[in-house]
C-alpha cells in the first residue's frame, strides 16, 4: 500500500525527490503519512480535494484485499 501511494505521489508532482510515506500500525490499521514538497501539494490534493480523494479509495480498495483498514494523512 505505500508503494502504491508513493508511486501515484510521485507522478503527479514536480519534484518526486521529495516524496516521503511513512507507515505506522496503530490499533488494526494502517495509517500512511503523504509529506510532499510546499509547491506541490497542491497538486497531490487536487482541486475541491478530488486527486486526495481518488487515492483514498485507491488505498481502501487495497486495503481491502489485504483485509485491513487503511487511512491516508497528507501533511
Amino acid at each position: 500500500m505505500k508503494e502504491l501511494i508513493e508511486y501515484i505521489a510521485r507522478s503527479l508532482t514536480s519534484n518526486p525527490d521529495a516524496v516521503v510515506v511513512t507507515e505506522e500500525q496503530s490499533e488494526g490499521r494502517v495509517i500512511l503519512r503523504l509529506e510532499v514538497a510546499p509547491e506541490d501539494k497542491g497538486k497531490v490534493i487536487g482541486r475541491q480535494g478530488r486527486v486526495a480523494q481518488a487515492m483514498r479509495v485507491m488505498l481502501r480498495v487495497a486495503a481491502v484485499k489485504e483485509d485491513t483498514h487503511a487511512v491516508l494523512e497528507i501533511v
